[in-house]
């Protein structure tokens, strides 16, 4: 595959800066979490395996395919495919955001039920397509799994019928994806505000 090596730096240094801003606010604590940017309609821009993530350099970056084959040096993490699943299900995705903040973790694990409604915040929103706090939005909430493909396929098979902005993963952290960078750390950021307001909420009761 030819690509620009311009272009592939111009969109590491993005991710880079985010990376930093994820791990100082606490969302990407040691080396987890991963980051995604499209490069084209074939190949997104991600983060290495094993870099912390509050010192990311443009190396950290690789560029690889929706299959998750490297075309640039480094290690895919091991959860690329559930990034690259996101672009293949809607063109429209232009990055995909992965943290391990405390909130996400924590909810994720302790709630009983296999989503997470969140309503009533007038935070909601910054989330696409909502214009009123009182309209709700449902993130599906998914049992952990080291089996990547399985995973990506059962969000596949939710993607065609739910309207979804986001999911979690089971004591693991939160994926959220948007039409570009800037709108998907919008997501995450207000995602991540309303997470702690239910925690906080579910502490009181």
């Amino acid at each position: 595959m030819q690509y620009q090596q311009s272009v592939l730096h111009q969109k590491s240094l993005l991710l880079c800066a985010i990376g930093k801003e994820c791990y100082e606010l606490g969302w990407s604590p040691a080396t987890s979490s991963n980051y995604s940017i499209r490069y084209d309609n074939k190949h997104c821009a991600i983060t290495s395996s094993g870099k912390h993530k509050g010192r990311l350099q443009p190396e950290d970056i690789l560029l690889v395919d929706f299959s998750g084959t490297p075309i640039t040096q480094g290690k895919p993490s091991a959860e690329t495919l559930l990034h690259t699943q996101l672009y293949q299900a809607d063109d429209k995705i232009g990055a995909v955001l992965h943290t391990h903040s405390p909130a996400s973790v924590m909810l994720s694990q302790f709630l009983t039920s296999n989503e997470l409604v969140l309503q009533g915040w007038e935070l909601l929103k910054a989330l696409p397509g909502i214009l009123s706090h009182e309209e709700s939005v449902t993130i599906p909430i998914l049992n952990n799994s080291q089996d990547i493909k399985a995973l990506a396929k059962e969000v596949d098979e939710k993607m065609k019928t739910e309207d979804l902005c986001a999911y979690l993963i089971k004591g693991h952290g939160i994926y959220t994806w948007g039409k570009s960078l800037d709108d998907c750390f919008r997501h995450l950021e207000a995602l991540e505000a309303l997470m702690s307001y239910e925690l906080t909420a579910l502490s009181l009761k």
